[in-house]
C-alpha cells in the first residue's frame, strides 16, 4: 500500500523541469502522477514514476536535490463530493493529511495520492472504512 514518491527541488529557472523530464524519460523512467508548487525561489516537484530508486539515483548523479517520501494513493470515485466524504473519515479519526493530489483517467474514478502524518493510521482508517487503496505495484506501471 505505500508507494514511494519523487520529490525534486527546483531552481525556479527556465528548464529546470526539462531537463528532469529528459532525464527521466531517456532512462526510461514513467512519470504517472506529479505535481508541481513553487515559492519565490523553488519549486517542489512530486512524482510517482514507475522506478523510484533508479529515478532518485539518476537525478543525484545529475546534482539535483531529490529525495523519496513514503505516500498512500486512494482510488475514488469520480463524483461530487466523494473526496469530501473520504476527507470526513480521516478527519473523524484524526488524520491530518499535510498536502495530496489527485488525477482521473476516466470518468468513473480518481486516484488521490495523499502525505498523511501518520501513514499507518492513515491506511487502517481507510482500510476500516473499506476504501479501496491502490498498490504500489499498480502506481508504478500506470
Amino acid at each position: 500500500m505505500i508507494i514511494k514518491q519523487l520529490t525534486v527541488f527546483l531552481e525556479n529557472k527556465t528548464g529546470r523541469l526539462n531537463e528532469v523530464s529528459q532525464l527521466l524519460g531517456i532512462s526510461g523512467i514513467n512519470i504517472s502522477a506529479m505535481t508541481l508548487a513553487d515559492t519565490s525561489e523553488f519549486g517542489i516537484l512530486r512524482m510517482i514514476v514507475s522506478e523510484p530508486e533508479k529515478a532518485l539515483s539518476i537525478l543525484k548523479d545529475a546534482e539535483f536535490s531529490a529525495r523519496l517520501t513514503d505516500v498512500i494513493c486512494l482510488n475514488s470515485p469520480n463524483e461530487p463530493g466523494a473526496l469530501a466524504r473520504a476527507l470526513d473519515i480521516l478527519s473523524g479519526e484524526s488524520v491530518f493529511i499535510e498536502y495530496l493530489y489527485a488525477y482521473s483517467m476516466d470518468n468513473k474514478s480518481a486516484n488521490i495520492v495523499l502525505k498523511p502524518d501518520n501513514i499507518q493510521k492513515c491506511i487502517e482508517v481507510l482500510q476500516k472504512h473499506k476504501m479501496e487503496l491502490v498498490s504500489s505495484s499498480e502506481m508504478y506501471k500506470i
